[in-house]
């Protein structure tokens, strides 16, 4: 079943770059006590995702947090490496970059969509929500082929 409003986020492990390489992060421990903006994108350099999505979130950072936003996340199904990297390409540090490498969130979320069209695989929907200590406060999922609800704007319409 797709996660919905008021569930608690799957506990899953994610990678991000760090320093000496890839990083575990435990998402259980990741979205404890805080209040997060996480987004979804389907890859990472691919058009509408940079052109649009990561962008939109960069310069909402500050807008965000001033509506009660301690920290945002993104994640794509694509390794720590390409995350770190797309990460550093965007020039922003007020966008943490979670890698779901092995699709693990997306499908514990029941969020996944099939990319083998554009050669992809398995990837994750394009969506946001907002994560409160763990739990979905607000969800923000796509229709196939669009990009509107999961975008900073509208989240921060809904804040």
């Amino acid at each position: 079943m797709t996660i919905a409003v008021g569930d608690k986020l799957p506990d899953v492990k994610l990678m991000k770059a760090g320093e000496s390489g890839p990083e575990p992060v435990q998402s259980a421990e990741y979205f404890a006590g805080k209040k997060v903006a996480l987004f979804s994108v389907p890859g990472a350099f691919t058009p509408t995702c940079s052109a649009k999505h990561l962008p939109g979130f960069v310069d909402k950072a500050a807008e965000l947090k001033a509506k009660g936003i301690d920290e945002i996340a993104c994640t794509a199904v694509n390794d720590a490496f390409v995350m770190g990297a797309w990460g550093k390409a965007a020039g922003s540090s007020d966008v943490t970059m979670l890698a779901d490498g092995n699709g693990d969130l997306v499908k514990a979320m029941d969020l996944t969509m099939d990319g083998s069209g554009f050669g992809m695989g398995t990837r994750g929907q394009r969506f946001s929500m907002v994560v409160n200590d763990g739990v979905v406060e607000q969800l923000n999922v796509e229709a196939p082929g669009t990009f509107e609800v999961s975008a900073a704007e509208y989240m921060l319409g809904k804040l």
